[in-house]
């Protein structure tokens, strides 16, 4: 089994705060996210799978790497350090802890 067949991946807004590079403003942003939650272990898993399966985490992936300045109209990167976050080292209340089921 690959790891990917043991999440279930689903898409979410949340918002967030950048600065634009060249006009200096800061803004709140919607940034998309896929939300990777664990499965639970199928039946027919090795024990290979199993040791997998106990290190892995509930986690993000940012989707979106460039966003539109509000106040200038120009395109900037997002910075790249935070396009993978371990649910369990979100900060309480942001980003949003919680999704609709």
């Amino acid at each position: 089994m690959q790891e990917k067949d043991f999440f279930t991946e689903k898409p979410e807004t949340r918002s967030a705060q950048y600065a634009c590079p060249r006009c200096g403003r800061r803004n709140e942003y919607p940034v998309r996210w896929i939300r990777r939650t664990k499965r639970s272990l199928p039946a027919n898993a090795n024990p290979k799978d199993k040791a997998l399966y106990a290190k892995l985490r509930d986690y993000l992936i940012r989707v979106d790497d460039v966003l539109v300045c509000k106040s200038c109209q120009r395109k900037f990167e997002i910075p790249s350090q935070h396009s993978l976050v371990f649910v369990d080292d979100i900060p309480t209340g942001l980003p949003k802890d919680d999704y609709d089921e």
